[in-house]
Formats: C-alpha cells, sequence, structure tokens
C-alpha cells in the first residue's frame, strides 16, 4: 500500500465522517481517496485490516518491555481504544465480517496468534494460567465494549478486563495498576 493511501486507512473515520473530511485528514484531495478506495465499505475494508495487523504486531515489543500479564493487559486496553474510536462503525464492521468469511477467518487468527504469543509467554513465566484458551481471551475486549463502550464508560471498561485478568493469572492473581515484576 503506498504511503498515501496508507495514511487514508490510518484516519480511516467513523460512521458518519464525510469522505471529504476523511480525505482533508490524511491530507489528500478527493479524487485521491476515490481512486484508492472507491466505495466507503472499501476504505473500512482496508482500514480494518491495517488497524488488525498494527495491534497484532504490538505483542513482541510489549513482551520485550513488560511481564507477560502486564503486556496483555496494556495490550487490551490498546485494543479497547481501536474499539471505540471504531464504536459507530460496529454495524459495518459486522456487515464487513458476515460478507467476507476469509476476511473474518484471517483477522481471527492473526489477533488470537497475538494473543498467544501473550499466554505462551506468560505460561513461561508463571503468571498465566495454562487452562485459558487464546480465543477465549480475545473475545473480552469486544464483549466489554458491548457493555461499556461509550467513552464515558472506559473506567467501568478497564475494571471489567482487570476481572478478566484476575481470571486469567496464575493463583497469586492481578493486583491491577500495583507494580508487579516478573518471576
Amino acid at each position: 500500500m503506498g504511503e498515501r493511501a496508507q495514511g487514508l486507512v490510518e484516519v480511516g473515520g467513523g460512521v458518519g465522517t464525510p469522505l471529504k473530511q476523511i480525505a482533508k485528514d490524511a491530507g489528500v484531495g478527493i479524487a485521491t481517496l476515490y481512486r484508492r478506495f472507491p466505495t466507503r465499505e472499501q476504505l473500512d475494508d482496508a482500514t480494518y485490516r491495517y488497524e488488525t495487523a498494527r495491534l497484532s504486531a504490538q505483542a513482541p515489543g510489549l513482551l520485550r518491555k513488560l511481564p507477560a500479564d502486564r503486556a496483555l493487559r496494556a495490550w487490551m486496553s490498546q485494543v479497547l481504544d481501536y474499539l471505540a474510536a471504531k464504536h459507530g462503525m460496529s454495524d459495518t464492521l459486522k456487515t464487513l465480517l458476515r460478507s467476507d468469511e476469509q476476511l473474518s477467518s484471517q483477522t481471527r487468527e492473526q489477533l488470537t496468534g497475538a494473543v498467544e504469543e501473550f499466554r505462551l509467554a506468560g505460561i513461561t513465566q508463571g503468571v498465566l494460567r495454562e487452562d485459558v484458551p487464546s480465543p477465549g481471551i480475545l473475545m473480552t475486549p469486544a464483549g466489554v465494549t458491548l457493555v461499556a463502550g461509550a467513552v464515558h464508560q472506559r473506567a467501568q471498561a478497564e475494571r471489567l478486563l482487570d476481572l478478566l485478568m484476575d481470571g486469567i493469572t496464575r493463583a497469586d492473581g492481578w493486583r491491577g495498576g500495583m507494580e508487579r515484576s516478573a518471576p
């Protein structure tokens, strides 16, 4: 993807954001936007693919900086950021994923792979339970945004993710914001 097209995808926009505004925010003309993405659905598709790849690629860097449980929790906050930013696009994304089973499968595999990196590192470090599967962990941020996806509910969403961490960490458990070093 060219640099300008990538800029368009990074800007993306939500439902109701006029395409002219998206083009302006990306620093391109409306003609460039339409050349790269002739329909709104194609822009949404490219945005979703880009964000999925970006989120999936975060795992190794977070694991280099943080213990696995902290890295996973930080990553889930990034997923919440993405889902909150695209909250108005939920119907569009559902339609897109229903109509393109290959895209749905591919992106689910990418994100599950990222969660599996955190999970395996956490098991090795002794901070995450072995019996909790990656797909179950991955579903949680999406579920959280269904019940606490509005901007004013962010603190509640973060608490719900902390509850998940309590359930998937080893016996000594998750301690939320308390500092904890890797064993």
